[in-house]
């Protein structure tokens, strides 16, 4: 269990009841702005590449290659009176080392929508309804074990569907998002996986001499609390900043464990087409248990009972370039 975890959804719990209860009383009138209307769409795809070669290196070390290729895609949709975001993100990476086999880095694929009513003009606060979803290509490996996978395409899947209140000035650049109506869905599509009871499904049933009596369950749903902040804006020249932050809590199973959610993203842009990335992802589920560890000395196993916080980071220089700005381009005289 986080430290931190009970305040956090202590404050989340705040923020959606006062929401409903009273929007406007807690942040000051905001200065009417001029809406985009119509429709924004954005498509961008990325190639993130790197390379290491060692030749009579006196410290040691081993020849790698390794790349990350990403595909975004935006549709956003404005009316006077409602918006419709909607997004998809693809990623996937590939690592090569001098004597190993090829193994993946990154493997993402995710989708989300958000469709909002404002109440007014002059309110900080629409009325939103969201729904997200992701899985992953390929299979995940626990190395050096390459035999056994830990995860696969549906396992895990993860589907979070709610409505609630929203606030942001301007809604592409900054949000924050209450919803105490959250149905989540965990997929384990895998019959092996489901058996062993893997992200949280209920595991199978066996007898004594170990003949199957009721196999694993594929799904597990819940409901409960969402809280969601995100933030993108560009906070120096050519350095934008993406970050967000998912909390939810279950209101039926183990109530306040709060399972935690949340991406940071740093791009610097060199020119037109390259940029840097720095990435830090950080996810605690109090469903997702570690299973066993080595002890390197005695080399038993140990069954560890408790959940982790996981945490991936990513550092990069790439080639990104935007699908719409090089069609414009291409066709004019």
């Amino acid at each position: 269990m986080l430290p931190i975890k009970s305040l956090l959804f202590t404050c989340s719990l705040f923020v959606s009841i006062v929401a409903v209860s009273q929007p406007d009383s807690l942040f000051f009138a905001k200065p009417v702005i001029k809406k985009e209307l119509g429709w924004k769409t954005k498509n961008e795809v990325g190639l993130t590449l790197n390379q290491v070669s060692f030749t009579n290196w006196n410290s040691g070390g081993t020849n790698s290659i390794s790349a990350i290729l990403s595909g975004k895609a935006s549709a956003k949709y404005k009316t006077q009176v409602y918006f419709w975001n909607s997004s998809l993100n693809l990623r996937y990476g590939l690592n090569k080392q001098e004597g190993r086999a090829l193994f993946k880095t990154d493997d993402v694929i995710e989708l989300e929508s958000n469709l909002g009513l404002e109440k007014s003009p002059e309110s900080n606060w629409f009325y939103s309804a969201r729904f997200s979803f992701n899985t992953q290509f390929a299979n995940g490996y626990s190395n050096p074990d390459d035999d056994n996978p830990i995860s696969k395409f549906m396992a895990p899947g993860y589907m979070f569907l709610g409505a609630g209140m929203e606030y942001g000035r301007h809604i592409d650049r900054f949000s924050l998002y209450a919803s105490p109506i959250t149905l989540k869905t965990t997929f384990v599509l895998n019959e092996a996986l489901a058996n062993q009871g893997a992200f949280g499904v209920k595991p199978a049933i066996y007898d004594t001499e170990g003949n199957l009596v009721r196999k694993g369950e594929l799904t597990r749903r819940e409901f409960g609390m969402l809280f969601t902040s995100q933030f993108e804006d560009e906070v120096f020249e050519n350095i934008k900043l993406n970050s967000r932050l998912r909390l939810y809590t279950d209101y039926l199973i183990n109530f306040g464990n709060v399972d935690v959610d949340w991406e940071v993203h740093v791009n610097m842009k060199v020119n037109k087409y390259v940029q840097a990335t720095l990435g830090s992802h950080l996810r605690y589920d109090d469903d997702i248990k570690a299973e066993v560890e080595k002890n390197e000395i005695t080399n038993e196993e140990i069954v560890i009972e408790g959940p982790k916080i996981q945490w991936k980071q990513i550092l990069g220089v790439g080639v990104v370039v935007d699908l719409e700005s090089v069609l414009v381009s291409s066709s004019q005289p």
